[in-house]
């Protein structure tokens, strides 16, 4: 218990003595005479007006609105050659194997999920060479749901 009120005093004396000295340095430093301005040879350089009147920039980039096939095709074509490869069509189809569980036991073949996405992709393959052109790709869209009117 002794060691505990020592510890709260000497706490107390030392934030005392910390306010002290803060405030002594204070009062130092008010009484100081202002800094002597810097004598240089050169003349200072004329700051910018706010309003930059005629000045002229450069013209920033403009960047080209996608349409909503080529950002769906994007997401296939991982390396930007348009061209979509059998690897790349089949590494981000995880929402397509999800829905290839028809019996909802959460159990399905990895084979029986790439046989139906290479079936997809071979019947958007029309001219077979293994590659989707942004063409081909187009006609694997998912057909649009139609929405339901409101029963109230």
């Amino acid at each position: 218990m002794n060691r505990i009120v020592l510890g709260a005093l000497v706490t107390l004396a030392l934030v005392g003595l910390g306010g002290f000295w803060w405030q002594g340095r204070a009062a130092i430093e008010r009484g100081a005479p202002p800094p002597q301005p810097i004598e240089t040879s050169e003349p200072l350089p004329e700051i910018p007006a706010s309003d930059p009147g005629d000045m002229v920039g450069p013209e920033p980039p403009t960047a080209s609105e996608l349409t909503k096939e080529q950002r769906r095709f994007f997401r296939y074509d991982r390396n930007r050659d348009w061209r979509i490869t059998r690897t790349e069509m089949l590494s981000s189809r995880t929402a397509g194997f999800r829905k290839l569980d028809k019996d909802g036991n959460n159990l399905l073949d990895f084979e029986e999920w790439a046989v139906a996405t290479v079936e997809k992709f071979e019947g958007a393959d029309a001219d077979g060479d293994n590659q989707l052109t942004p063409g081909e790709f187009a006609t694997t869209a998912p057909k649009p749901k139609k929405k339901r009117r409101c029963a109230c």
